[in-house]
């Protein structure tokens, strides 16, 4: 199950991100997620290519676990079927295009926060507001928006340049942010909005 493009059926409110005070998060685009990412490439790709065109950071999550003793509850709950470090399958995904300067993260849950030192960056960078794209829809890039917000950051959350497993579980994720965690944005919304800026 790739994305919805069409964010207009789930959002509530309307907002463009502020380039100034933005990052962009790239979840767990993994050779691991490969069948399920492979769709929303193009889109992911075009988001990293219009933050970069706007000067927004770019950072990456890489989920891993190293040892049994950081599988937590996911041991358990996927049967074992875990990303291990120092596999192929854990490697981020190369069209990705990912520049030596762009932050990677290794997680080992679904949050890009725990574990992480990411809100440290966060503020030390003076972002304000984060933009969520990545792998899975209703896991990891649900999870993280939701700690996001919580910790005081503005969330935008893509509608394109998200994917999981089903239809049905993506859009039930763009309906919850939409309702109480985030702004939704797609590669035009973002399109306009940074063309927008860029002429302020």
């Amino acid at each position: 199950m790739s994305s919805s493009s069409s964010y207009e059926k789930y959002e509530i409110r309307h907002r463009n991100p502020d380039p100034k005070t933005s990052v962009l998060l790239v979840i767990d685009m993994q050779n691991y997620f490969y069948s399920m990412a492979k769709p929303i490439l193009p889109a992911i790709k075009s988001t990293i290519e219009l933050c970069r065109d706007a000067s927004i950071p770019i950072i990456f999550t890489r989920h891993c676990h190293k040892s049994p003793q950081d599988y937590g509850q996911l041991y358990e709950w996927w049967d074992g079927d875990l990303i291990m470090d120092g596999t192929l399958e854990a490697e981020l995904i190369p069209e990705l295009d990912r520049r030596q300067d762009d932050l990677v993260l290794e997680k080992n849950t679904y949050s890009g926060f725990r574990g992480t030192n990411l809100e440290e960056k966060l503020m030390q960078m003076g972002v304000k507001e984060v933009i969520v794209t990545g792998v899975m829809t209703n896991l990891c890039c649900e999870t993280t928006a939701r700690e996001a917000f919580i910790r005081g950051f503005r969330v935008f959350f893509s509608t394109d340049a998200t994917a999981t497993s089903s239809t049905d579980l993506h859009e039930a994720t763009l309906t919850n942010m939409a309702y109480g965690f985030a702004y939704l944005v797609d590669c035009k919304r973002l399109r306009e909005a940074f063309s927008k800026s860029m002429k302020l």
